[in-house]
């Protein structure tokens, strides 16, 4: 048994008895790991952070689940992260399924067809306008936006196809969006 192994018993039987110190020492030994696996399984910040929650507030109110003979606490406690990572993402699934089924309903009919056809010359003016907009912007600014609104690429993969980090990827966002908004604001008031 590693001497790790043995500390993390240790500090699972302290934890047993209400031992808040030795909950928060497991909590700062394995939550950057827990937090990592979390978030490579369901991609999502948040996701991520509600997983490890769940999962050391699982292991403060029965810590009686870890049976050390079945195996190392690590072992016991990266799967037990796992697991509600798996369950959080399918549950994250069936939500979105859902939400598509409900979107997918016949719209309720227009009283006024003239509505539909305003709307539609709005929307199509508002396109021309994104699209001029979208010209004024420097070169490497308009490629990171198009990969990802146009292409669905996330930071990650821009930063891996146009090879440059993903600091660079989020700071040409970042600044191309704060220029869009500038020239569309504009727009809007010089058309009122």
């Amino acid at each position: 048994m590693r001497d790790g192994d043995r500390d993390d018993l240790e500090l699972h039987r302290s934890l047993s008895q209400g031992d808040r110190g030795a909950f928060d020492e497991l909590y700062r030994r394995y939550s950057p790991s827990a937090y990592g696996l979390a978030y490579r399984i369901t991609g999502q910040q948040v996701l991520a952070q509600d997983v490890v929650h769940d999962a050391y507030m699982a292991l403060w109110r029965a810590p009686e689940a870890f049976d050390p003979a079945r195996g190392a606490f690590r072992t016991f406690f990266l799967s037990l992260v796992h697991h509600r990572a798996v369950d959080t993402v399918r549950r994250e699934e069936r939500i979105r399924a859902r939400q598509e089924r409900a979107s997918n309903l016949e719209p309720v009919a227009v009283e006024d067809p003239a509505e539909g056809v305003i709307d539609a010359a709005d929307l199509a003016d508002r396109r021309v306008e994104i699209r001029a907009a979208l010209d004024t912007l420097p070169p490497e600014q308009r490629q990171v936006l198009e990969m990802a609104y146009f292409g669905g690429m996330t930071q990650v993969q821009i930063a891996e196809d146009i090879e440059i980090p993903v600091g660079t990827v989020k700071t040409r966002t970042l600044a191309a969006m704060r220029k869009l908004r500038r020239v569309l604001d504009r727009s809007a008031t010089e058309d009122q």
